[in-house]
């Protein structure tokens, strides 16, 4: 797919602060710091536009990207650990659930899991609330240029068995290992 435009939009803290055009939403989910923002920076080929860090819990709400001025990417807050209060970390759990159980623009939802690991206990909980849910999604195993060829062929079939996820990517953001993938299922469906 042809990126003619990527912009941030806004920040969403509460249903009324979401977009209301409509437009078709492609959801990045996973862990405090397994990669959302570094993904969809690498997808757009643009530095910055969503806010990394190497400090896990810096999301701290929900961030909608208006893509080509058709759909948006949204960033969610990462779940498990993060530097900050328990009370926030149940306030983003909160925020996320509500985006998530009341968006029928929703076209997609990305999980994303550091190859490097296989899924936690919240993983796990967050991939049957998307099956129990048949929300349509995509497994996404992030820094997948960490692990020799070897290592990441065993990651990936853990995390397969592990989440019952026919449908799994490799991808590095830092070489673009897998956008290919990651844009044609995207492209899918939109």
């Amino acid at each position: 797919m042809k990126i003619t435009s990527a912009e941030f939009i806004k920040s969403a803290f509460a249903p009324e602060h979401y977009p209301t055009d409509q437009l078709p939403e492609i959801a990045f989910l996973g862990r405090s710091n397994v990669g959302k923002s570094s993904l969809i920076n690498s997808l757009l080929q643009r530095k910055g536009l969503a806010r990394t860090s190497n400090t896990p819990g810096r999301t701290q709400s929900i961030n909608f990207f208006l893509i080509n001025g058709s759909f948006y990417f949204v960033d969610l807050p990462g779940y498990g650990y993060a530097r900050v209060s328990k009370s926030m970390r149940s306030d983003w759990g909160e925020m996320a659930e509500t985006y998530l159980s009341s968006r029928p623009q929703l076209a997609l939802l990305i999980q994303l899991i550091d190859a490097r690991h296989e899924p936690t206990a919240l993983d796990r909980q967050l991939n049957d609330w998307i099956v129990h849910n048949g929300a349509p999604r995509l497994v996404v195993a992030t820094k997948s240029d960490k692990l020799s060829a070897n290592n990441l062929r065993k990651s990936l079939k853990i995390i397969s068995d592990g989440l019952g996820a026919e449908d799994l990517v490799a991808y590095s953001s830092e070489k673009g290992t897998g956008r290919d993938a990651v844009w044609k299922r995207i492209a899918a469906v939109l």
